[in-house]
């Protein structure tokens, strides 16, 4: 990591909880607009998959709150 990219992190950690968000969304969206048209089109096709699976009872979903706990565990 350069030295640059690591003091942008260090004084973006020190910005509010709110600054931050707003900060992280404009970075998503960033590279959001760079994303592929064809990669685009994929994620379409694999959500109406994953719609239709759970409409039809196929699989069941998971709240949130224990995938994210699930996760939070695995990173300890």
């Amino acid at each position: 990591m350069s030295i640059a990219l690591k003091k942008i992190e260090d004084d973006a950690l020190k910005l509010s909880t709110r600054s931050r968000a707003r900060l992280a969304e404009r970075l998503i969206r960033s590279l959001e607009e760079t994303a592929e048209p064809e990669a685009e089109r994929e994620w379409l096709v694999e959500i109406e998959r994953r719609s239709v699976e759970l409409k039809s009872g196929k699989v069941k979903s998971v709240p949130a709150r224990k995938v994210f706990q699930k996760a939070r565990a695995a990173l300890r």
